[in-house]
């Protein structure tokens, strides 16, 4: 058998394989672009009958979710070809091949359909795009095939000297006047996975029509092998590589260091308070520190894990969003005595904390614990200090996603200020920043300091307190269209800060809240379902879900559903929410229960919310009602069985 070719496939192959798995192979081996690397690993493949390996890598073209796109770099089965030479850290040479596996050549279709879309959408204008990427497995090599593909369409690419994080590609977008950033990452996946995010001229995460428009020349590109050469055809001059400097970074830093509201209480409690900051081997080392010492703060870094590391080797997902990730961390916090614990993962766009009890115990907070906490603080002290008057807070507004908690609505309510729900992926608070700067209609609005930004929206458009979503990603400004880890960072330790100048914990603070508000919990739950197989089965459960809707949970009857996909639905400003597969059954008593397919990962999630009035023993309530929600967790499991079959 040569490298030069694919077989036929077999009578065996078109019996095992997905249709679409045999026509994508079909095509790939056809492609006169493709290496003789890609057809010897489709070979492999074959002959070892690795039907599962095949129909996952191949039975579509990778997509984009709610993040862009992501998808295995490495297979479950690693090809000669593939492995290569050997590499650091045990990594194959080269990426996988396959039509769903983010690799060299889905790069390059991705990236110059991202090319194609800006020529398009910008004719005759000199164009760039700046690039950045995390510390996985591939994320050095994949910004320079893209910059190559981007050069090829006459289009500057603009690359940092080594990592940076998701928010500060995004920053950087809008600081250098890019016409689009791109981001090399699968945030906190795992190892075997990468991918990316595209991003627009206003640094937000694309959206629709953008999304769709990249789309379609990526399916274009992929379908007419010769639609790419032709286009290159009419490219008179190739673009260049552009090294960004350390002013994008002090740029960038300052922009976060803008968020802090009073610095006189880090000041005062300097030396009463003491953190643990873990990057998860990821891009958070290269910022969050220089922020944390810009204010003084006393912290310590975890660190074995400060160094870049696409294996994650010392935990076993680097997710800041489960317990385990911070073990490390939490047991330097012990034996330091420090008081909170802060972890970002690897593109350091999410953050998660641990802090102490009244017990002096370190416990974890959830992702809507943290961000109800921010979005109280930054209120409370907004109006204190007068920036949020009676006359102007209708002008202020928190924003959050369907699947956040309410606590957040309940706090702007509190202060007078607008809530407004947006679907699941921060492109969507994003999305909605760029909104109301348009409708300020400055052209120099950008470029203004950050207090100039915020009394123009206050009084022509609408100021963005603090935008969050539960799964651990938060905002405090509009420097930034996406969810900001070190920023996360430098805000949680202020009102660390703030708490203690009150003497308060921050477990304190959050009672307060509790005590005045309500107790609102939430419960998340996931199940995974992998590959091709998978996808079908998460489809299935969620039409499952729409055509037979439950009755009941926990005793309580399912008073109403909202189904995003079937429905219009508006925002709190009027604007139509696009569809989207995502049902909420609410209950009698006030609970509801979302359901959604990941966009990002092979899952399909449950999102649970219930609140209780606090009357009595507070600590009695929340184990109530937590127990609650894990018992209607465990009902929808196994009503999940059934459903599956």
């Amino acid at each position: 058998m040569t490298t030069s070719a694919v077989p036929l496939l077999s009578d065996e192959a078109k019996a095992k394989l997905l249709p679409s798995t045999q026509q994508n192979i079909e095509r790939v081996a056809g492609d006169p672009a493709v290496t003789d690397r890609d057809r010897a690993s489709i070979a492999e493949l074959l002959e070892k009958k690795a039907w599962t390996e095949l129909d996952d890598r191949f039975f579509r073209d990778i997509a984009f979710g709610t993040g862009g796109m992501r998808g295995r770099t490495i297979g479950k089965i690693t090809t000669q070809g593939e492995a290569g030479q050997p590499q650091p850290l045990d990594r194959p040479e080269f990426p996988g091949t396959g039509t769903n596996m983010l690799n060299y050549e889905n790069v390059h279709r991705a990236v110059s359909a991202l090319g194609a879309y800006l020529l398009e959408g910008y004719p005759g204008e000199k164009l760039s795009v700046v690039i950045a990427h995390d510390t996985r497995f591939f994320s050095k090599e994949f910004p320079q095939r893209a910059a190559e593909s981007l050069n090829a369409l006459g289009i500057d690419a603009r690359l940092f000297p080594a990592d940076r994080s998701t928010p500060q590609l995004s920053f950087s977008v809008r600081h250098t006047g890019a016409y689009a950033g791109i981001m090399i990452t699968a945030s906190h996946n795992p190892p075997h996975d990468n991918g990316m995010k595209f991003y627009a001229r206003d640094g937000g995460q694309v959206v629709e029509p953008h999304a769709s428009g990249i789309t379609r020349y990526f399916h274009k590109l992929s379908s007419e092998p010769q639609a790419l050469p032709e286009l290159l055809k009419t490219i008179t001059t190739k673009g260049k590589i552009v090294t960004l400097g350390a002013e994008v970074d002090e740029a960038y830093q300052a922009a976060v260091a803008d968020l802090v509201l009073e610095p006189e209480a880090i000041s005062a409690t300097r030396d009463q308070i003491k953190f643990v900051y873990t990057p998860l081997h990821g891009t958070g080392i290269r910022a969050t520190p220089a922020l944390l010492d810009r204010f003084g703060f006393r912290y310590s870094v975890v660190a074995p894990q400060a160094i870049g590391d696409g294996r994650f080797p010392t935990v076993k997902s680097p997710n800041p969003e489960n317990a385990e990730a911070l073990d490390l961390a939490m047991k330097q916090a012990e034996a330091e005595q420090a008081d909170i614990v802060m972890a970002t993962d690897p593109d350091c766009d999410r953050m998660g904390v641990a802090v102490r009890d009244a017990a002096g115990k370190l416990i974890l907070l959830t992702g809507n614990m943290i961000g109800s906490i921010m979005a109280y603080y930054r209120c409370s002290r907004l109006k204190a200090q007068g920036v949020l008057t009676p006359e102007n807070s209708k002008n202020a507004v928190i924003i959050k996603t369907f699947v956040t908690t309410d606590l957040q609505k309940r706090i702007a309510e509190k202060f007078g200020v607008g809530c407004i729900d947006t679907l699941t992926g921060f492109k969507y608070i994003g999305e909605k920043m760029f909104d109301y700067e348009k409708k300020v209609n400055d052209p120099a609005f950008g470029q203004k300091p950050a207090k100039k930004r915020r009394a123009e929206s206050l009084k022509k458009s609408r100021f963005v307190i603090f935008g969050g979503e539960e799964s651990y990603g938060y905002t405090g400004g509009d420097y930034v269209r996406d969810k900001d880890g070190n920023a996360a960072v430098l805000m949680f330790a202020e009102v660390a800060a703030w708490a203690k100048s009150q003497g308060q914990t921050l477990a304190e603070y959050l009672d307060v809240i509790y005590r005045e508000l309500g107790f609102y919990t939430e419960r998340l739950g996931t199940l995974t379902f992998e590959g091709a197989q998978g996808a079908q089965q998460i489809a299935k459960l969620l039409a499952s879900f729409r055509s037979n809707p439950p009755q009941e949970y926990q005793g309580q009857k399912v008073t109403g559903v909202d189904d995003f996909g079937q429905t219009d639905f508006h925002d709190a400003d009027g604007k139509i929410i696009p569809k989207e597969t995502m049902l909420f059954f609410h209950l009698a008593d006030g609970g509801r229960m979302g359901v959604r397919g990941s966009g990002t990962e092979p899952k399909i999630k449950f999102y649970f919310f219930t609140r209780a009035d606090v009357t009595g023993d507070l600590a009695a309530i929340k184990t109530e009602r937590r127990a609650f929600l894990d018992a209607w967790w465990n009902e929808v499991r196994e009503d999940v069985k059934k459903r599956v079959g």
